[in-house]
């Protein structure tokens, strides 16, 4: 059984916010895009820098020499140590297909923020 943990009130994670808590001795960063939730391990696989504390940007796109589209506004991480970037919604490195962070499962219940270990 998965060790269910109430992490925050969902009035207090309003779409586009985050917040880091400690969970069984675990710093995870809790993530609210446009109403869906997302909980990262605050720890980059790089350098193992603070990753949930970093900027939250687009993701960058490009097919040509000198066009840029930013897309998915808010959904990329950039770790603040070596500024490594992070799909927010599955972990996965944007740069190495070998790196990803550890995701947990996190929902609203209720009023509740609710984080799955």
């Amino acid at each position: 059984m998965k060790g269910r943990h109430v992490v925050a009130r969902a009035a207090d994670l309003p779409p586009s916010s985050r917040q880091v808590v400690t969970v069984e001795g675990h710093e995870i960063g809790i993530f609210n895009l446009d109403g869906s939730y997302y909980a990262l391990l605050n720890r980059c696989p790089h350098r193992s820098g603070p990753l949930c504390h970093g900027r939250l940007r687009p993701m960058i796109t490009s097919n040509d020499v000198g066009e840029v589209r930013y897309e998915r506004e808010g959904e990329v991480l950039k770790c603040p140590w070596h500024q490594w970037e992070f799909d927010i919604r599955s972990g996965q490195a944007l740069y190495d297909a070998r790196l990803r962070v550890r995701t947990y499962e996190v929902a609203q219940e209720g009023d509740d923020v609710v984080l799955y270990l």
